[in-house]
């Protein structure tokens, strides 16, 4: 019965039924199929409910209302605007501005389509300005745009910690690192690439002599909200003052303070049009997470994920191979599936599996993350890519092939960061 189970959950992706549809559908299937099924399509059901009656889970349309709200608020302008400062007049200076300001967004929004979003719409235009190739310009924030799921707060390390029964705060803190890490090494791309192919000196100066011209104390002034953004959200979780949830609901009213009354970029009567993109974003992800929840249950219910860990313990004896065999699974699943039913299907099947040969749960959340991290800029689904072609007007498959060489340079991040679990667990 596993087997055609599964069989008509791929039958429906193949046929294009909406995600939470499908899980929902095959969640409920072992019951129809058989009278001697431990529970009922009833109780199927009231697992949907009851797994998103969760405290914890309050954290994540608070984050997606906080992150819409600092898009519309050009906060991702203000945070552009003091790195260019700094360093927009040596080799790659803008290209690695442009780098630093998806990993603070993405420390505001806790999403990767978003940062792409507010941080594409504004940095996408001035990079032309200043001469940088269309396709590079685009490509790169669309990779760097993945930062804002590994830098904490992050959505998908929310998903996971429920999940996995693990600390939303650890998950956060261990997602420090690896996000620097990758950001370092999406910088010395953007060097090694415009050291090759050279930049428009000319424009650059321009822009960034605009930027010194209203001083250094000016600039940081009218940045400063927005630097300190994720200092406070974090910081509040950190120190234990607030729960992430806590935090979350925090962030909302900072980011509407800020955008509202300090920057002014926002007015009262648009706030109405933030809160519907703010339901219509996380309505979908409530209805995958409700029925993901029931179909691990199931899955649980019908020994999957034992059966699974049962194989693995008998048929790998390497630490290597298996990690390796899951970076597989996860990077394949990672170009069909978004984050969350990835992680909410997954998590219960790979994760005793890992822990059989020792690895940390903290440290399997982290290579989970970047995995589907990568999902975000690899087609057929490619969110990223997604969002960056709408903003740029490129073919989706063209900026795929422009992004290639950064996607290997995550991949190899993501085999470093595998390999070598102090990178997630130094900070932890």
């Amino acid at each position: 019965m596993t087997l055609l189970i599964l069989i008509i959950f791929i039958v429906m992706l193949c046929l294009a039924v909406p995600i939470g549809l499908a899980v929902a559908g095959t969640s409920i299937l072992p019951s129809l199929m058989s009278d001697s099924f431990t529970v009922s399509g009833v109780y199927i059901l009231r697992s949907m409910l009851g797994g998103v009656n969760q405290t914890t889970l309050l954290a994540i349309p608070l984050f997606v209302f906080s992150g819409i709200i600092m898009a519309r608020g050009s906060v991702s302008k203000k945070l552009f605007d003091v790195f260019a400062y700094f360093i927009g007049d040596y080799t790659a200076g803008i290209p690695c501005a442009c780098v630093v300001t998806c990993l603070f967004f993405g420390a505001i929004s806790g999403s990767a389509p978003a940062t792409v979003a507010a941080v594409g719409s504004m940095t996408i235009p001035v990079m032309l300005e200043m001469g940088y190739p269309k396709k590079f310009a685009v490509a790169l924030v669309a990779v760097a745009g993945g930062l804002g799921v590994i830098i904490p707060p992050s959505i998908p390390f929310i998903l996971y910690a429920q999940t996995a029964g693990v600390s939303v705060s650890d998950m956060f803190i261990a997602g420090i690192v690896p996000g620097i890490f990758i950001a370092f090494i999406l910088m010395g791309y953007s060097w090694l690439y415009c050291k090759i192919n050279g930049e428009n000196k000319k424009a650059i100066h321009k822009v960034v002599n605009e930027l010194h011209q209203k001083s250094f104390l000016k600039v940081l002034a009218d940045s400063v909200w927005a630097l300190i953004t994720p200092v406070i959200i974090l910081g509040f979780i950190y120190t234990g003052v607030t729960s992430p949830t806590e935090a979350a609901a925090i962030a909302v009213f900072y980011s509407l303070v800020i955008s509202l009354f300090v920057y002014k970029t926002l007015k009262i009567g648009e706030l109405w049009g933030i809160c519907v993109e703010a339901v219509r974003t996380y309505a979908p992800i409530m209805f995958v997470l409700a029925s993901s929840v029931a179909f691990s249950r199931v899955l649980t219910l019908m020994h999957v994920p034992q059966a699974l860990s049962t194989w693995i313990a008998n048929d790998f004896t390497s630490l290597v191979i298996i990690l390796l065999v899951i970076n597989i699974i996860l990077l394949f699943v990672g170009m069909v599936l978004d984050t969350t039913p990835a992680i909410i299907l997954l998590t219960p099947i790979l994760l005793p599996a890992a822990m059989v040969f020792g690895v940390d749960p903290i440290h399997f959340g982290i290579i989970m993350v970047v995995n589907l991290a990568i999902g975000f800029v690899t087609p057929p689904i490619g969110v990223n890519l997604f969002v960056a072609s709408s903003l740029s007007g490129i073919p989706m498959m063209e900026l795929a092939r422009k992004a290639y060489t950064m996607i290997i340079l995550f991949l190899v991040a993501l085999l470093l960061i595998t390999f070598i679990p102090a990178i997630s667990l130094c900070l932890v």
